[in-house]
């Protein structure tokens, strides 16, 4: 029989340091084991998943494909033979059970789910704890109620570990969950759905405009720097698919007699510089300091210095090249490079090969052991030709991107910012209904007389 008892207004959640929850009179609060039966999910590796067989929901789409919710019907699950339908029937889900993954990386992820949907055939994988809801709860109210800051700052506040965090059935089992009567579970559970589709629809419209935004951007550079800025000058053929033709007044100049290779040696006090794929160079402290693999002995690095021209040899075909913003050192697999004559820009020819490589053309022209194995050395570039506009063209295609840049990028902040305002109201608006600081009725959850009347029956 579970062991409830009805909160007078407020209860100290489990863990250490956590806050206390107040509710309205009337609602229940029970230890999470009094409400769920726990399984686990199947003990395999990747090398067990394949194409097709039964679907099997893995930690990693808890994490980041398919948490909240889950359905084979929507979304596109790996499979396990279906041998394991005979071996291993316990690790099979219900509709309305939740899966959570028993491992994060970082705290915000500790307490991560996914609940399946619909009735279909799913195992759930590796890495996770399955919760069976038992009784008669509102297995949706359950999901928010789990997805809500009051529940998950249970979990953060009791797991354990240094790089990765343990999500473990005993902290699982030992954190308090709350509920209203079934009814008003339904309410809100109703009222929830509504409103986070409504928000998500306008998160999904702020994320197409950004992407419209970013695609609009690299076309206006794409053609800058291949085309100029004036549309009415006589055009020629490069020769070259990607770039096409180019104004007729532009010299083709292989790259050798463009650049040379830069071999500086490292200074005492070099910081670590580093190329990123969104085109910046600069000193790795001035972006984040964690996340990095440290080498124990720095063999072979190299000097690097403010205004050169950088390619990160193993990332360049994904857009890390551009002009270093720092002094300090660098890895041997990155190509730096100095003009080594009068009137070029290495700011302009940074953002033509970024162009080249975001076209694949890098990709063309290098060698690779593997996908994603694409090295690109001064080597695969020396005899490569390159459009060079005159001087003063070079410097106002360079001006004219900036502009661009910063106007475009200022728009793209400005939606991110309002997508981060949604997702913050998103988890007040779950917080709040769930914890009952909204009084959720059955208009705000959008019954009518008739559907009222069959709930409450």
């Amino acid at each position: 029989m579970i062991r409830e008892k009805l909160l007078s207004s407020k209860e100290r959640l489990s863990g250490a340091g956590a806050r206390v929850l107040e509710t309205p009179i009337g609602w229940h609060v029970v230890r999470f084991r009094d409400l769920f039966d726990f399984g686990k999910g199947l003990n395999i590796t990747k090398e067990n998943l394949q194409p097709s067989g039964v679907p099997c929901v893995n930690y990693g789409e808890v994490h980041s494909k398919y948490g909240f919710e889950v359905t084979p019907r929507k979304h596109e699950l790996q499979c396990v033979s279906e041998d394991y339908l005979k071996k291993f029937p316990r690790s099979l889900l219900n509709k309305g059970d939740f899966v959570f993954a028993d491992t994060s990386e970082d705290i915000e992820g500790s307490g991560n789910f996914t609940q399946l949907v619909s009735d279909d055939t799913v195992f759930a994988g590796y890495h996770t704890v399955i919760c069976r809801p038992t009784g008669d709860n509102d297995s949706r109210y359950l999901a928010y109620l789990l997805d809500s800051e009051s529940y998950r700052s249970q979990i953060r506040t009791a797991v354990k570990g240094v790089k990765v965090y343990s999500i473990t059935k005993s902290i699982l089992k030992n954190t308090k969950v709350w509920f209203p009567k079934v009814q008003d579970q339904q309410y809100i559970s109703k009222f929830l759905d509504k409103k986070t589709t409504q928000i998500d629809e306008a998160i999904a419209i702020k994320e197409q405009q950004i992407a419209l935004l970013k695609e609009r951007k690299q076309i206006i550079i794409q053609k800058a720097v291949t085309q100029g800025l004036d549309p009415n000058v006589p055009m020629k053929d490069f020769g070259v698919a990607w770039i096409g033709m180019i104004p007729a007044h532009w010299e083709v100049v292989r790259f050798k007699n463009l650049f040379s290779q830069s071999r500086l040696p490292v200074q005492k006090d070099d910081g670590v510089v580093t190329s990123y794929r969104d085109g910046q160079v600069t000193l790795r402290s001035n972006r984040r300091l964690e996340g990095y693999t440290e080498a124990i002995i720095e063999g072979g690095y190299q000097g690097i210095r403010k205004g050169q021209l950088v390619l990160n040899s193993m990332d360049a075909f994904e857009g890390a090249i551009g002009v270093s913003e720092s002094d300090g050192k660098c890895t041997p697999e990155y190509v730096i490079c100095d003009p080594n004559r009068e009137g070029i820009s290495q700011y302009y020819f940074a953002y033509l090969l970024r162009e080249m490589a975001l076209a694949k053309y890098i990709q063309v022209i290098c060698n690779a052991v593997r996908q994603r194995a694409v090295r690109i050395r001064y080597n695969n570039l020396a005899s490569r030709f390159m459009v060079v506009p005159p001087a003063s063209e070079q410097e106002e295609i360079v001006k004219f991107i900036a502009v661009e840049k910063i106007n475009t990028d200022d728009g793209i902040a400005h939606l991110q910012s309002q997508i981060e305002k949604l997702k913050e109201y998103k988890t007040t608006l779950i917080n709040s209904a769930v914890t009952g600081k909204i009084k959720v009725t059955p208009e705000m959850a959008g019954l009518n007389k008739d559907v009222q009347d069959a709930v409450e029956a």
